[in-house]
């Protein structure tokens, strides 16, 4: 059995929220293990509604959880009920949060729109999708940046991280980014290729049918490996790759698990090229709000919410998703018999050289020059590149070491 086993229907689940709101239930249904049945999670959402409503709180923070209900939130680590219960705890009810859930006011596409117009404080959704409403956010979808997840998580950490992706993101979109996963987005082959080999050659990858979220920057990438992306709905995916629409989708690990894409992915390609992140932020009107004082606490929940990320994540990646060579038994991977692919050193810097900004200028040109004025340096790859190369290779991104990136 699992750490966590769902007896309860979303019903259930629906019905003990309206005694004890959504926020209450979501963060009991969080914080319990083992099998998890609707008298259980009953008396665990009053135990925790009486302890959050015992004082009359300084501020109540609206707080989106885009696309995710009472069972993905908790098989992802991106944080989202560890910084809720840490802030409310650290502040002792001075902040409390309203949290909405499975789209109920926000999604992955809206969501930093919906916190940028006032209608929610935060929202927690893939950078990839905040881009949408920030533009800045792209700067992470620049291909080959960063070598490993270990470099993705000293990035974050990094002081220099404030004027490269906090500032201009501050500045450009008037919100705050906060704490983030890091994976890589692969490739995901739907049942075509159930009965094939695994894809070890690269070449292969030509003219496939691939879906994405609709990144512009996702397409260059896609095109210069010689894929052909076809912009698709999120909701949409699932059939689509099941009737052989589409080849595959350009993927994480993780949404594999969280998106239940699992009965019909065959094979994850590991290409390991773009970074796959799923964010919170605030906005800058909301945390101005606060007093100096909670602004601290705010902030230092913001980092341990990012240590509990980044090693839970990490965890669960191998011992929940399986995402290794050969995915054993009792993992996601492992029991849906989707083949992991990764590739060696050689065919790794095949991939890179075909879709790197410094071998390809002319396709990346417009973006960085772009991006690197909002930044206000003369190329923000090479800056951000130059501080994710600063970790040694083969460096596990659990022993990254954890930096109060905002103290400088």
């Amino acid at each position: 059995m699992s750490q966590k086993e769902f007896r309860l229907s979303r019903r259930d689940f629906m019905k003990i929220a309206g005694v004890y709101g959504v926020t209450s239930t979501a963060l009991a249904a969080a914080a319990l293990t083992g099998v998890i049945t609707a008298p259980r999670l009953a008396q665990a959402a009053n135990s925790t509604y009486e302890k959050r409503h015992k004082k009359t709180p300084f501020v109540v923070l609206k707080y989106g959880w885009s696309d995710f209900d009472l069972v993905k939130c908790f098989e992802c680590r991106v944080g989202y009920p560890d910084f809720v219960r840490d802030l409310e705890e650290r502040t002792d009810g001075e902040i409390r949060f309203e949290v909405y859930m499975n789209n109920s006011i926000n999604n992955q596409g809206n969501g930093v729109a919906k916190v940028q117009q006032g209608i929610i404080d935060m929202c927690g959704n893939s950078t990839q999708n905040a881009a949408k409403g920030g533009p800045y956010y792209n700067v992470l979808d620049i291909a080959t940046m960063f070598p490993s997840r270990a470099s993705g998580y000293y990035f974050f950490y990094h002081p220099k991280s404030e004027k490269l992706l906090r500032e201009p993101i501050r500045r450009q979109h008037n919100v705050e980014f906060l704490f983030s996963d890091f994976e890589f987005r692969a490739i995901a082959l739907g049942e075509k290729f159930r009965d094939k080999p695994a894809i070890t050659n690269i070449d292969d990858l030509k003219g496939m049918k691939i879906r994405t979220a609709g990144s512009q920057l996702s397409v260059i990438t896609l095109n210069l490996l010689g894929m052909s992306p076809v912009p698709l709905a999120w909701e949409e995916t699932l059939d689509a790759l099941r009737q052989g629409l589409v080849d595959g989708q350009e993927t994480n690990a993780s949404s594999i698990q969280f998106g239940k894409m699992y009965p019909v992915t065959t094979q994850l390609l590991e290409i390991g090229t773009s970074p796959a992140c799923m964010h919170t932020c605030i906005g800058t009107k909301s945390l101005e709000k606060l007093t100096g004082r909670l602004q601290d606490a705010f902030w230092e929940s913001a980092y341990l919410t990012q240590v509990i990320i980044q090693l839970g994540n990490e965890a669960a990646l191998l011992n929940t998703i399986g995402a290794m060579p050969n995915p054993p038994a009792g993992t996601t991977l492992g029991d849906n018999k989707i083949k992991f692919v990764t590739y060696d050193a050689a065919t790794h810097q095949e991939i890179v050289k075909r879709v790197s900004p410094k071998e390809h200028p002319d396709e990346w040109k417009s973006w960085m020059e772009r991006l690197s004025e909002w930044a206000g340096v003369p190329n923000v790859f090479d800056e951000i590149s130059a501080i994710a190369n600063e970790v040694p290779a083969g460096t596990l991104a659990e022993n990254v070491e954890p930096r109060r990136w905002w103290r400088g």
